[in-house]
Formats: structure tokens, sequence, C-alpha cells
């Protein structure tokens, strides 16, 4: 499995999904950050800006973005991380 380096998940407090990536990364042993972009603008801005979207849960990864998904597209792109290296 694709060790990373850093991990961010922006996420929205009321957000199934979020909830979902958070437990699967938990359940993978896997470090992350989780940014809470309802509670700060900025974040917000930024997680638009990465993925050109509203939408959460968005996971950055080792700069590589995934956007608004659930657990199985969660799964699928971190089996293609590292692939391309």
């Amino acid at each position: 499995m694709y060790k990373p380096e850093k991990v961010i998940l922006y996420v929205k407090p009321v957000c199934g999904w979020c909830r979902q990536a958070e437990h699967w990364l938990k359940s993978q042993g896997i470090e992350f950050e989780t940014v809470d972009v309802m509670e700060d603008p900025a974040a917000f801005e930024h997680m638009e800006k990465i993925s050109g979207q509203t939408l959460a849960p968005v996971i950055e990864v080792d700069g590589k973005i995934l956007a608004d998904f659930g657990a199985r597209e969660l799964v699928v792109f971190w089996e293609g991380l590292g692939k391309d290296t």
C-alpha cells in the first residue's frame, strides 16, 4: 500500500462521505490531517481552488487530488497512487 508523506482531508461537519473517508483512512492506519472547511473560509477557498468544486470530501495526498468521492472511489484512487512514479 502506498505510504504518503502528507494527507489532508477537507470535510464538512454533516457529511456522510466525509465520515466514510475518515473511517477508511483510520482503518488503514494512514495518518492524515482533517480540515473542516465550514470552520475555515480560507481552507474552503483552497479546497475549491485545488478541486474545482465546493463539494466535500476532498483529499490531497502528496499533491494528488480526489474530489467529491465515496469510499469505493477512495480505494481505487489509493490503489493508483505511486504507480506513476
